[in-house]
Formats: structure tokens, sequence, C-alpha cells
């Protein structure tokens, strides 16, 4: 399956910015060098989240349990272009399932562990997937029961299969037990697996995954990535983080979208390194697998980075010496908090900006040695008269653009919508062709929805600034707010209904609902609507309001649109918050 335009391939290749070597390519020559050397683990505290040991694999032993993956993919029918939708939490299993993807050119759709049935449906209808992955359990959820429950629902569904606890609980009749298959699989080797790849003839263009995003669409949109499009945005993962061949990294992000994908995967693969999974995030695992395991990269949250810094004891006795650089992102950065790692540690913060369409800018020491300029600002890269350090900064191009006259802007002071060119832009939303052309401008720009202005004494960066697009990011997790009004808006108590970001020291943001009761004399609960959701509307957690204002009616401009800006103004007036999330 390639969807990128043949003339944009021709393009890339010849400045060699993407090649013809796909990820199984490089994953079989990687694994045939060093197959003895630590590749992957899982996380420590895996028994109590989702069942059976925690486990450790070399390299060696990964190309075993991809080629395992591989064969069982081929005998069960699955052939090139098919699409399985996984939902497992970080584990070890996840990379003999890319893996394996990547070499037989099935396309792995990756989800979120909080998707529900609202979620799940939509995005197996979207793909029309052929096959589910998913595990027993995870905490007191029963993860494979729930979605056997929907089997239904998923009418090009053929298989679910799970991985098992260690309770011995049988699986629902319609999961099929994936550790007994994979046992009874004769496995792979290297020439099978390089024979399928030519046989099927799958190129570095072909799609590997479809991740989902939020935007102000009132659904996930599929967002197509090649391996060509993923090892670039690898490569500059790698050029940020200063990471070495054989960089040992703890990532704590959800292995399902570009944050987790660009480093768990991508980064690991180009410098044969080896990975300790993470999640959901701990900060005692988090801080216990960096004093068990000599790490040299890993990323953290501002909220989680300030809180190691108030307080040191965290991280009394544990071994930092080969921490060089910690990625973040996500919300602001205060410059001291860049200035405290670097002076208590010897370790340099990178400040990220990305979106899963390809968008992304990053402010490094190479660039930025200045932490306050590094905590504010990001490089104004893609533009004529500057010069960067950063591998990627002479490939992408931007451009800042008036969102109500679409006029280029040019001059600092300015707030405009960034909008983004290159080969690390993906080409489009899966099936999508109305959404797609509203996603890039008449200049073939990625319409980022994400708001900047120009600054620096040589108009040399840009300072993030807002959103356009109407979403609340939760936890590095975009929300459609449209999505979770049109629930809302079905709850009978409810006759007008507006959900906007509230701010929170830790996620960034949280969900807000601001109701309009369609009795005024009756209060409507937090409790009820977020009941509602959860057993009708059946939508992941990270979506459910935890926050409920009241109102007598929303503000709306003369043609009725509800005025977001003026309500997220009403709400910080009313709680008497400092700065109000725009």
């Amino acid at each position: 399956m390639i969807l990128v335009d043949q003339k944009s391939i021709d393009e890339f290749v010849a400045k060699g910015w993407w090649g013809t070597q796909t990820l199984g390519d490089i994953f079989l020559d990687t694994a045939a060098r060093q197959a003895d050397t630590f590749a992957v683990s899982d996380p420590p505290n895996r028994p109590e989240l989702f069942g059976r040991q925690s486990q450790r694999w070399s390299w060696g032993e990964l190309r075993e349990q991809v080629g395992r993956m591989s064969a069982l993919f081929e005998a069960q029918g699955l052939r090139k272009d098919d699409v399985i939708v996984v939902q497992l939490p970080n584990c070890v299993e996840l990379h003999a399932i890319y893996l394996a993807c990547a070499l037989t050119g099935v396309v792995v759709s990756p989800v979120p562990m909080q998707y529900r049935a609202h979620e799940i449906e939509y995005v197996a209808e979207s793909t029309r997937a052929k096959g589910v992955i998913t595990t027993q359990r995870l905490g007191r959820n029963q993860v494979a029961q729930e979605i056997a429950g929907m089997l239904e629902q998923l009418p090009s569904v053929k298989w679910i299969w799970s991985y098992t606890d260690s309770s011995h609980l049988p699986l629902p009749e319609q999961v099929l037990n994936l550790d007994a298959m994979l046992g009874e699989t004769c496995a792979w080797d290297d020439v099978q697996m390089r024979a399928h790849m030519k046989r099927i003839r799958l190129t570095a263009n072909d799609v590997l995954t479809i991740c989902w995003t939020s935007g102000t669409e009132a659904r996930a949109k599929g967002v197509p990535r090649s391996h060509n499009q993923w090892l670039i945005v690898g490569a500059g993962v790698i050029d940020a983080g200063q990471m070495q061949q054989g960089a040992q990294m703890v990532i704590p992000f959800p292995f399902v979208n570009m944050a987790g994908i660009s480093t768990s995967l991508m980064a690991w693969l180009l410098t044969a390194g080896g990975l300790h999974h993470h999640h959901p995030f701990d900060l005692k695992v988090f801080i216990q697998q960096l004093e068990e395991n000599q790490i040299d990269y890993t990323v953290a949250a501002p909220a989680v980075l300030s809180m190691l810094l108030k307080a040191p004891e965290l991280l009394e006795g544990v071994n930092l010496s080969r921490l060089k650089r910690i990625g973040s992102g996500g919300g602001p950065l205060a410059p001291w908090l860049l200035e405290q790692f670097a002076q208590r540690y010897g370790i340099e913060v990178i400040n990220y900006f990305g979106s899963n369409e390809g968008a992304a800018l990053s402010s490094t020491p190479q660039d930025m040695p200045d932490p306050h300029q590094r905590a504010n600002y990001f490089p104004r890269v893609g533009v004529a008269g500057y010069g960067w350090k950063a591998v990627h900064s002479n490939k992408v191009s931007t451009r800042l653009v008036d969102v109500d006259t679409g006029e280029e802007i040019l001059e600092p002071g300015k707030v405009g919508e960034l909008r983004f060119k290159g080969p690390m832009i993906f080409s489009g939303y899966y099936n999508s062709p109305e959404v797609t052309e509203r996603a890039f401008d008449e200049q073939g720009y990625y319409r980022s929805g994400d708001l900047f202005e120009i600054a620096g004494d040589r108009q040399q960066f840009y300072r993030f600034a807002g959103r356009c697009k109407d979403i609340v990011v939760r936890g590095g997790m975009n929300i459609s707010c449209e999505e979770v009004e049109s629930l809302l808006l079905s709850h009978p108590d409810v006759r007008e209904v507006a959900v906007i970001g509230w701010p929170d020291e830790v996620l960034g943001e949280k969900v807000c609902a601001v109701v309009v009761p369609k009795d005024p004399a009756r209060n409507v609960e937090l409790e009820e609507l977020v009941t509602y959701l959860r057993n009708i509307g059946k939508v992941a957690a990270f979506k459910l309001p935890e926050r409920i204002e009241l109102l007598g009616e929303l503000p709306r401009n003369p043609v009725g649109k509800v005025l977001k800006r003026v309500l997220r103004q009403q709400m910080q007036e009313k709680a008497a918050l400092p700065n109000p999330v725009d």
C-alpha cells in the first residue's frame, strides 16, 4: 500500500532523504550482527498490570519471536496491506508485532489502551481491519472480553487474538489464545523472512502504520506512515538526543503514536539500542528503571521533571552518569527547570513540539545553548537566511499564515498558524479525501492547527502561542472537543454544551464540560455525565470530563458559533485562575 505520490518519492529519494531499506531489512541485519545483545524488556510491574512475568529479550530472541509472528500471520491468512488493530500496553510483544508487520506488509493500526467500543468500532470499520490483537486484561479491566463483545459490530474482523495473563482463566469463546498459537508455530528464519519481503515486493514506501489523531472533526483521523516517513523521523530523534550506537532508553510514552513509535521503535532500531518499556506512567517504577539500568536517554512531561527537582531525595543514589539528554514537551517548560537539570545532574532537556502528521520542532542545546531561549522558543527552520545544526533543518519548509486573511506573516509579534512541508509530513488521512483536502493549503503545506509567532533579535525563532484547532491535549493525548460535545448533547438533561481545556499542572489540560441544563432549575452533576459517557457512549476514559461548569447560555457570535476564547475567559474569571488555556 503506497499512498505517497510518485513525484514526491522521486524527489525525496533523489535528495537522499528517503532510501530503499525497510525496517525489516534494518532489523534482520542488526539481529544477525548482535544476536546476544540486549534488545527490549518489559515494564518491571508487568505482572500486576496485565499478568505474566516481565520478559527481557536479546536481539536474537526478538528475531525468533518476529519469525514466529510473521509465520503465524501467513498461516492465519493475513496478506500484504491487510490491517490489524493492536491494543496493548507497552511490552516486548509490541516489538515483535511491529517488526513482523514491517516484514510481511501487514499494516498495524495501534490504539491506546483507553479506547473502548466507541473508538475501536470506528477504527476497525474505517480500516476494514482483518484482526485485533489485545491482552486478556489490564488491571481489573477484562480487555479481551470487552472486544469479544463488540464482534458483531466489527464485520470485517475475522480474528481476535489475545495474550493471556497468569491466572489460567479461560479466554472468551470468540478469542484465540495468541500465546498457544505462537508456541505451536515454527518460526521463519532470516532466509524465509527476506524471501517473503521480496515475493510480496515490499518497499520502504509501503505503509507500515495507521495511527489515530483527533482534531476539529468529530471522530479520530487515521494517519498512515510509510517506512521512509518513519525512518526520517527516527533520525531526527537520534540527532536531537545525540544518541550513540547501542543507546539505552526508558520511554514511558504509549507505543501508539508519533511520540512513542519515533523513539521506542525508530530511534531504538537505528541505534541498535536497548529499550526498557514503561507504561502507564508510574514515578516509582520510572525511578526504579533509572536506578537499575544504565540509561542514555529518556523522556518525561514537564510536571514530572519539576517534581524530581523539587523532591531531590527521589533521585538520591541513582546513577545518572550516562543520562545526558531528556526529551520533554506537551506543556510549557520553565527555564529554571532546564538550568537546574544541567547544573545538578549535567543533563540537558530538549523541548519538543510535534504531531502524528509529522509536523515537528525541537529546541536542542546544539542550536539553543541558552536554556531561557530553549524553554520558550523553537528554531525557525525551513526559512531562508537561517542556519541550524539540526539534521533535518534543511529538509523541512515552514510558513506562518494569518488564520483570518490567509496572508503570510513575515514580521514578529503577530500570531498565525504554522504550516509544514517536507519528507516527514504525512501524505493525507486514511480514506478521507475531503478531510485531507482541508488539511493542506494551496501551496501544499500541512495546516498544523497550532499558533505561533516570530520572535528573537534576528527573527530567528518561533514561539508557541496556542491552538486554532478545537482540541484538549490531556497528557499528550489529543481529544476532539466536537466529539465529546456530540456525545454529551444526547444526554436528556443537557440542552447545550461546550468542551474546553482546563489547566492542570500534571497533565497540561483536563476536559471541562460547560453545560446549559435543559431544566434551569435542575443542576446537572459531573458524575451523571461521566456515567452516561462510560456506560452509554462507551468512550475512552481519557475523554471523560473531569470538571463541569453550568451556565444559563453559551457565548456566541452573530452567526451562532460558540466563542470558546470568551468562554475560557469567563471560566478563568469564575475560578480565579491566572492563565486561560488558549
